[in-house]
């Protein structure tokens, strides 16, 4: 039995798969239906951005929905080509060869076979807390500023010029370069398409209600809007041969199954690719559990991290064996899979037959679908991603969190994705160290009345002049332990009639060797001068800790359970005095 439990917990379709009934088949094809339709057009588009064929695009969205399906955690989470995973690929695989080239598409296969590596290693170590290391403002600022830089780069699909670059002033120069010579045509198919996918955005679904629909009905209609687009503008070029008149079109795209790629490639190439599959792997589980996260809350339902680890892993392991490239869980394809009725992961693997119907069938149907068409769906679907009121709300709220969301948003611009995310979580933690080593600490006294110790600087409270207690609001380590030090030597040099120091620990999570030789030294030098040093309110762990140091035997004084036993102990004058006052609260 308990082999059982370890084997599904690798397993999470065996326990959903138990419950499974005609009602959820019937949800989950339903809203497979939607989302493949909504797939079919995005694979295409986002597979151009990393710089594939189109095809790929497809491939990615076949076995490793099944994958996904296999051992993800999340009963609503669509995995597949994303915009920013699909453009750290560029960034990378360009880094290798030129596309258009076979080394190329062997690069995205191999790129794809190592994040899944990463992976499926890091969710087996439970690793997940490595995502932690990307805050939520480095990575606000970097899908804003990628958002930024991928509809910069479809421009010049919607101009039908030439262009290119990595950042934004390379991108700009090459469309500034070549903006006297568009091509009509494919300017009037790019900008017409961005218009109707921005009205079907904002006015498709409300004319749809006016229609008589119902609001259910009209909202998943009004997410096929792109497939409609696709439709007229293939219709159209293949009807006035437009591609006569320097329409670039998506061309011939295979027809068939998905082939069985082994990303074998030179030991160079896997050294070269591995800094990135590393950030990609980071990136897109970021990306994914955060959506998971959000949809599971809203049915009351739970996402176990790690094994989200091993589903996106093993979704990267087969998009490498199959033709694919790097996928994630992609944000608004689960929202409509969410709002179609998805109930188990079982749809996302009825969106890949379905895709790979498209493959078998469709695929020629695409010959005349103008790039331009594409790329315009790239557009309206990626500046969605850019956030300015969560960058304003960061300014408001804490101005070092929005230097690193500012410094995010500059590099990725200025010199790239990879540097501008490096950039960010960098500046995250230099911040982070920077706020930590000078740590809040408070000089506290007796609320009148409670046993509640608080800030004589923000409270009326009673404090002892034999008795020192001093709060701190941060752990004890390496980065703080000096300036914690030297504020306990200022604050007792302040004091000669003092007997008593109370370091006071409920916001101490950890002290690390360098904190506590930092109190190892507090205590000698408190005790030549005659000063006792105690501790209150020491978390669990945190004393579990100090039991196994010499802290504890070297220390005058003692540690208390609460602050207010360690003042009734030291100075029960004071205390009893504080405790029978009148609290300030209610003093009319």
């Amino acid at each position: 039995m308990h082999f059982l439990k370890s084997f599904a917990r690798y397993l999470p379709c065996l326990d959903w798969g138990r419950q499974y009934d005609r009602a959820t088949l019937t949800s989950d094809i339903v809203a497979a239906i939607i989302v493949t339709i909504m797939l079919i057009p995005q694979s295409l588009a986002y597979a151009l951005l990393a710089g594939l064929p189109p095809v790929v695009g497809l491939y990615a969205s076949i076995l490793p929905l099944i994958a996904y399906a296999l051992f993800g955690t999340s009963r609503t989470l669509a995995v597949g080509p994303v915009a920013v995973v699909s453009l750290l690929t560029a960034a990378a695989v360009g880094e290798i060869a030129a596309s258009g080239t076979a080394d190329y598409l062997t690069a995205a296969l191999v790129l794809a076979f190592l994040s899944g590596i990463i992976l499926l290693t890091m969710g087996l170590f439970r690793l997940g807390f490595v995502a932690n290391l990307l805050s939520h403002p480095v990575i606000s600022g970097f899908i804003t500023a990628s958002a930024i830089i991928i509809a910069l780069s479809q421009a010049r699909h919607i101009l039908g010029v030439e262009g290119g670059g990595d950042t934004l002033i390379e991108i700009v120069g090459g469309l500034v370069a070549t903006l006297s010579d568009p091509n009509a045509t494919t300017l009037v198919i790019g900008v017409a398409s961005l218009a109707f996918l921005f009205w079907v955005r904002q006015g498709f679904r409300p004319l749809l209600l006016r229609l008589g629909l119902s609001d259910f009905l009209a909202g998943l209609i009004a997410r096929t809007g792109p497939v409609l687009a696709v439709v007229v503008a293939v219709l159209a070029v293949a009807a006035l041969r437009l591609d006569l008149q320097g329409v670039a079109i998506v061309g011939e795209i295979p027809q068939g199954l998905p082939p069985l790629t082994l990303p074998f490639a030179n030991h160079e190439m896997w050294v070269a690719l591995l800094p990135a599959a590393f950030l990609i792997s980071i990136v897109g589980f970021v990306e994914s559990i955060s959506v998971a996260q959000t949809l599971a809350a809203r049915r009351r339902q739970s996402i176990d991290p790690d094994q989200e680890l091993v589903g996106l892993g093993a979704a990267n392991i087969a998009a490498g064996l199959t033709g694919g490239y790097p996928v994630t869980g992609g944000f608004a394809r689960s929202v409509v899979n969410f709002d179609a009725g998805a109930k188990t992961p079982a749809a996302g693997a009825f969106t890949a037959i379905g895709i790979l119907l498209a493959s078998l069938i469709l695929t020629p149907l695409l010959y005349f679908l103008p790039i331009a068409v594409l790329a315009a769906t790239i557009i309206v679907a990626v500046l969605s991603l850019v956030d300015v009121k969560t960058m304003k709300e960061t300014w408001a709220y804490s101005k070092a969190d929005f230097a690193a969301t500012a410094m995010t948003i500059l590099a990725t611009l200025g010199f790239g994705v990879e540097t501008g995310l490096i950039a960010g979580v960098a500046l995250s933690i230099v911040l982070y160290l920077y706020q930590t080593s000078r740590p809040h600490v408070a000089i506290v006294g007796q609320v009148p009345g409670t046993e509640h110790f608080r800030n004589i600087d923000r409270h009326d409270v009673v404090t002892s002049s034999r008795v020192l207690t001093l709060r701190f609001d941060e752990s004890l380590y390496f980065a703080n332990a000096r300036a914690v030090e030297a504020r306990i030597q200022e604050e007792v040099a302040a004091r000669p009639g003092l007997k008593h120091l109370v370091l006071q620990c409920p916001a101490v999570n950890f002290i690390d060797a360098s904190g506590l030789e930092s109190l190892e030294m507090t205590v000698r030098r408190l005790e030549s001068a005659g000063i006792d040093l105690h501790l209150s309110e020491v978390k669990g762990p945190v004393m579990d800790r100090l039991k196994r140091s010499h802290l504890l035997d070297e220390m005058t004084g003692r540690v208390f359970l609460t602050q207010h036993q360690a003042m009734r102990t030291l100075d029960p004058e004071t205390t009893i005095k504080a405790d029978e006052m009148v609290r300030p609260e209610i003093v009319k």
